[in-house]
């Protein structure tokens, strides 16, 4: 709540004296807040069934993705992929939480399936995102401790955003800078270097909720009328100077935070974690974090691999009530 309420204060701050409009951070703050307890109670009364609608749900929207050239489009393919890594986490997370065979079986088939509906859309991004949740999750199994896995996936997104930071201050080699900006285009790495520069002109606040497309020269070209920069932290920094980017940062590790508390097993926090860094990932290098069914998945794929089991919990009270009873038995 701390966390959420000061994002939410930092936006409204930055647009103090200025034309900005700090909805869309507002927004997205209520539908990952909402998300959140939605999953934790979603996830205490039905531990399986909840990811597995949740799976059902990203594989319905995968599956709705138009099969032409859009699919590998800017925007279009951070979308696509940060839709499938959710969904392949939830589909996880429900195998994990399943005492059945065949349960497990189907959710396995289900996380198949949504990776098989992303290649299918066209999008390598979203397929190889889903893939490495997959592995991940399988990974998992032959992993007695979770904090070692939490540690290397929050330095895969760290990497994600120092990458993109890198090619757009061209830091990088002259041979690998111009493989990544062959993949990632020179309009997008225009728009991070725009970002940057409207960073450095006011660090502390940034130019202004919403104002990066009005104030930036690459956006003014482009013929959509809200262009982003296509990476969640540069747009922070442009927009919200360097503190926007820490809570940024500070809201993703208190994620992975959470799941290393999480009373839930090694394997659903691991899968659960692997699916919101292929989401920080895709929101390093893409818009995944404007649309508000992502950020509201983000929220609900914790709370689900965060919740306390309603039947853990009576069966811990069960247990506190037969020692109480038995040491007054014993007096």
């Amino acid at each position: 709540m701390i966390i959420l309420g000061s994002c939410a204060a930092w936006a409204l701050l930055c647009a103090v004296g200025r034309t900005a409009r700090p909805e869309g951070v507002l927004l997205a703050v209520l539908a990952v807040a909402a998300g959140y307890a939605g999953g934790r109670i979603a996830g205490a009364l039905l531990p399986v069934a909840a990811p597995a609608l949740l799976a059902a749900v990203g594989l319905g929207l995968v599956l709705a993705t138009p099969r032409h050239a859009d699919a590998s489009a800017m925007g279009h393919a951070g979308l696509l992929a940060a839709h499938t890594a959710l969904a392949v986490g939830a589909a996880c997370c429900a195998g994990w939480a399943a005492t059945a065979t065949p349960v497990r079986v189907g959710c396995s088939l289900l996380a198949v399936a949504i990776v098989a509906a992303a290649f299918q859309a066209g999008s390598v991004p979203g397929g190889l995102a889903g893939s490495t949740v997959l592995l991940c999750s399988v990974a998992a199994a032959r992993m007695p401790h979770r904090l070692l896995g939490l540690c290397g996936l929050a330095l895969c997104a760290v990497l994600a955003v120092g990458t993109s930071w890198a090619v757009a201050e061209r830091a990088l080699p002259s041979g690998l800078s111009t493989a990544l900006q062959g993949q990632l285009t020179e309009q997008r790495v225009q728009l991070w270097q725009d970002a940057i520069s409207l960073a450095g002109q006011d660090p502390a606040r940034g130019a202004g909720p919403g104002r990066f497309p009005e104030l930036s020269p690459t956006a003014r070209q482009v013929a959509e009328p809200d262009t982003k920069p296509y990476s969640a932290p540069l747009q922070q920094a442009a927009e919200q100077g360097v503190p926007g980017v820490i809570l940024l940062g500070t809201a993703f590790g208190w994620l992975l935070y959470a799941l290393w508390r999480s009373a839930r097993t090694t394997q659903v926090a691991l899968s659960a974690g692997a699916a919101l860094t292929g989401l920080a990932v895709a929101a390093a290098v893409g818009n995944a974090l404007s649309f508000p069914e992502v950020t509201a998945g983000a929220g609900l794929l914790a709370g689900v691999a965060t919740a306390h089991l309603i039947s853990e919990d009576a069966s811990a009270r069960r247990g506190c009530s037969d020692l109480t009873e038995d040491a007054a038995g014993a007096a």
